[in-house]
Formats: structure tokens, sequence, C-alpha cells
């Protein structure tokens, strides 16, 4: 495994890490959990991505019954807010009575006294931006969490955040959560640079683009696939995307690699990308994402890449 710092802070991440949505507590058994994290621990993986709203809070007990079999403070574990919890009208958002109220409650869940990460899961439009981010501030002051973060926020609000950190004297954002893949490449337009110059780290989620980029739908939907389950594919599936995406795999074949592998390596050759979180429901999945890291892609490649999977 190999590790690289997280923004302008001193914190090392693995490059590939494990993420919780929709497998821990949902669509894997508990003891596939275990064998998933025993296999990416041992790989190297330091970082385990969760969020509260992951399977109603189903995802952190179950990594939480898991942490005793390893020494916490060598994990980096992270959690999120903002998304519904309840039906309360509190239970939601980024106020200070939703942050304060969830996460005590994802360190019951986990079994911990503390988050390396805590992440404001979207921007909340109805919360003045200095609540929220004095109750982040508090929450690092009290120990509870160690550095907080942003997840799908815009350029404009994370220079706002900087901005405001800088006039109240308060915690900085110290990283971002976007969604990127060769399938979607919307953060290049400006929350990378936002996030480099403001000395965040970019940890990206679905750098598989949901699975297409492994081709596993390039001939039809398999049953029981994330597309199958989520609209989170509905936006993807789109002929236009199938059809790079079987260039792809067949450049991928000539260059030796598994696709997943060639698409993984693509992300990690941007410098600006701390990690990338990867899902898994076997373990075969871990062993075969940790082997993307191994990979230096030729500069030709990635320009043949980016090409082929220029935005329109």
């Amino acid at each position: 495994m190999k590790y690289r710092k997280l923004g302008s802070s001193g914190l090392r991440v693995s490059e590939v890490s494990l993420g919780g949505w929709i497998t821990f507590g949902g669509t894997i058994s508990e003891d596939v959990a275990k064998k998933i994290v025993r296999c990416a621990v041992d790989g190297g993986v330091n970082y385990i991505d969760l969020a509260d709203v992951y399977a109603r809070g189903e995802a952190e007990l179950v990594v939480g019954g898991l942490l005793s079999d390893y020494n916490r403070d060598n994990l980096i574990l992270s959690s999120k807010v903002f998304w519904p919890m309840g039906d309360d009208p509190n239970e939601r958002g980024l106020s200070r009575k939703h942050i304060m109220r969830s996460v005590d409650r994802s360190l019951r869940n986990l079994g911990v006294n503390y988050l390396d990460f805590y992440y404001c899961h979207r921007e909340d439009p109805d919360t003045d931006l200095e609540e929220t981010m004095s109750a982040m501030d508090d929450l690092i002051r009290q120990g509870k969490i160690l550095y907080w973060g942003t997840s799908v926020w815009s350029a404009n609000s994370i220079h706002a955040a900087h901005r405001m950190a800088n006039e109240r004297n308060l915690y900085r954002p110290k990283v971002e959560q976007p969604q990127y893949s060769l399938i979607d490449r919307h953060i290049e337009e400006d929350v990378m640079a936002a996030a480099h110059e403001n000395g965040m780290g970019l940890v990206v989620w679905s750098p598989l683009g949901g699975g297409m980029l492994t081709g596993k739908y390039n001939d039809g939907i398999p049953e029981g696939s994330r597309a199958t389950k989520t609209h989170f594919m509905e936006s993807k599936l789109t002929p236009e995307n199938l059809d790079r995406v079987r260039i792809f795999c067949d450049l991928a074949k000539q260059l030796g690699h598994a696709p997943e592998h060639l698409a993984l390596a693509w992300v990690l050759s941007h410098p600006e990308i701390t990690s990338v979180i990867t899902g898994a429901t076997a373990v075969e999945h871990v062993q075969s994402n940790l082997q993307a890291v191994d990979i230096t892609l030729d500069p030709v490649i990635i320009e043949e890449l980016n090409q082929l999977f220029a935005q329109t």
C-alpha cells in the first residue's frame, strides 16, 4: 500500500480506502463484512469511510462490532451528518443541534471516543454557515473529531468556508469528498482547484463510476447489480457512456490490466487526490482493488483516457 498526505495536513491516508455505503449493514452479512475489513486492513488500508445514514446507522454498528480486532488508533474512521435520521424536524441538516446529536450517536454506534474525519454530507441552505462551522470547531476542541470536512460541496462554498474560518479563527475543513471517475469528471471544473488552493485533501467516491468502468454493464444490466437497487446509475447508463466504456475495456486488455485497475490508477494519477473510496461485497473485490496502487500510467495513456472520456 502507498499513502498520501491529506492536503496540507500531516495525516497520511492509504491510496485505496474502504467505504460502507450500501454494503455494510445492507447487502452483505456481518461475517462477510468482517472478512472484507480484515482483507483491507491486512492489505494496508487505514481508512474506513461511513455515514450515519448508511443503512440508517447499521453500517456504523457493523464496523463498530469489528473494531475490537484492531488497534483503533492505527485506523482512520469517518462518518457524516446531514441527511434525515428520523421524523423530528431537527433530525436533519447542519444545525448545531443535529450535528451534536448525530456525532454522539455515531460515536456510540462505533464504540469509539473520536472520529478522524467528520463530514458535512451535503450543503445546508437552511442553516447559516457560521453555525455549522462553529459546531465543527467545538467538536474538534472537545476531541470528538480530529478533522472536519465537506462532501459534495461547491467550489464557492469551499472558498466561503475557508474565508469564514480565517475571519473567525475557526478550524478549517481539511477534506472534501466528491464523486470522481472517468465517467464523472465535474470536479475538474473548479472543485479540485478550490480544494488544492485551500490545502484540502480529496477522497473520492464511486471511482469506478458505480461499477460501469469494470465493464459489468457492457452487455446489459446484471440482476442484483447496483443499477437494479438504486437510481444512482440512471444518468450514467447512457449509450454514449457505454460505447466509451467498451473502448476503455479493450484498451485495458491491450495494456494487460483489468478495467477496474486502470480506472482506479487513472484517478490516482492526479496528485490532488488523496484516496479512492472503494466498495466491496466480497474479499476478492478488495484484493482486486488493492492492485491499482502498483500501476503507474504513462502520460500518453492518461491523455488517451482524458480524450476518450472528455466531458461534453
